[in-house]
């Protein structure tokens, strides 16, 4: 999270063209579904260089005071962005309950394209969801790395960001369930990155993720992650699974949410990407160097069907 305060210093102002409203992907139940986005002053136009682009996503105005018509399965819902160009609607199912499984969203601003966004709503028999990091838990962002990090932030893409290998079966593996479970994404990275997260998720085959990224800024450069999950275990019943890495705080933030909610977290799973040499940060938790030791544990834990573990661990060579 510290280091992706001080992408707010290497920000430059670069020039953008017409005003665009997005969506963002999110999770809900059959009775209640969340929706949130953002409208710019105008949007991040096309550039030369990988670059460019960043800079531009990172760069872009917020819109206060635009009024936005957000459309879920018939209904609709009005509201005016705020001060830094966000907004949020929440929907009611009424005489009926809103369909398990995903369905599609709909935000409208005079004079931008409609966004569109996926929502997955949770089946109430689903036996747990799985909140997780991005950075360094599914894409190498080399967070412990000052110079990798901002390497990685500005000169690549989803096109060339690499994804930790593993993490996307074993997710799948997690998804595999007579009824499937939801993905909430919850990360530092910057919510003007919603777009190029998505396709990264996409282009490696993970399950569709509601996304609850950082509005990045001053101040929140510590403690954003805790209001978000304790919002998420409000919204959706049942256990949940929580997936991080050791980079810098999820340890301990996610032990900080199990002994808020003990009898709400199911699992831990942490990924080993440095500052792991303390083994008090990991107290009940599954701390993993490889996918398929997660999975394995997983396994033990009736939490994925052990004929999955073992396609894991086939992929990867059985190392």
């Amino acid at each position: 999270m510290a280091r992706w305060g001080m992408v707010c210093g290497l920000v430059s102002t670069v020039a953008l063209a017409q005003p665009v409203v997005q969506l963002f992907p999110a999770v809900g139940t059959t009775r209640q579904v969340t929706l949130a986005g953002r409208v710019l002053k105008s949007g991040p136009t096309g550039g030369s260089s990988t670059v460019t682009r960043n800079l531009r996503r990172l760069s872009a105005s917020n819109w206060e005071g635009a009024p936005v018509e957000v459309r879920f399965l018939g209904q609709k819902g009005n509201v005016t962005s705020g001060h830094d160009g966000n907004f949020e609607v929440t929907f009611s199912a009424s005489d009926r309950p809103f369909p398990v499984g995903l369905s599609v969203a709909e935000a409208a601003v005079r004079g931008a394209e409609p966004a569109r966004a996926t929502v997955d709503v949770m089946s109430p028999g689903a036996p747990f969801f799985v909140i997780s990091d991005f950075d360094d838990t599914v894409a190498v962002t080399n967070v412990v790395d000052t110079s990798k990090f901002v390497t990685t932030v500005f000169g690549q893409d989803e096109q060339t960001q690499q994804v930790v290998e593993g993490m996307a079966p074993f997710y799948r593996c997690l998804r595999d369930q007579p009824e499937r479970p939801v993905f909430a994404l919850v990360s530092g990275s910057p919510v003007q990155f919603h777009a190029r997260v998505s396709r990264f998720l996409q282009r490696h085959d993970f399950p569709v993720f509601g996304q609850y990224l950082r509005d990045l800024g001053p101040t929140t450069l510590s403690g954003y992650k805790q209001p978000v999950i304790r919002a998420l275990l409000r919204a959706l019943p049942g256990p949940v699974v929580l997936v991080g890495d050791s980079g810098e705080k999820d340890p301990e933030v996610y032990a900080q949410l199990r002994a808020e909610f003990p009898d709400r977290v199911r699992a831990i799973f942490i990924r080993d990407a440095g500052h792991a040499s303390d083994p008090t940060r990991f107290a009940q938790m599954t701390l993993f160097s490889h996918p398929r030791e997660a999975a394995r544990a997983a396994a033990v834990q009736g939490l994925i069907l052990p004929s999955c573990a073992a396609g894991l661990e086939l992929a990867d060579g059985g190392r």
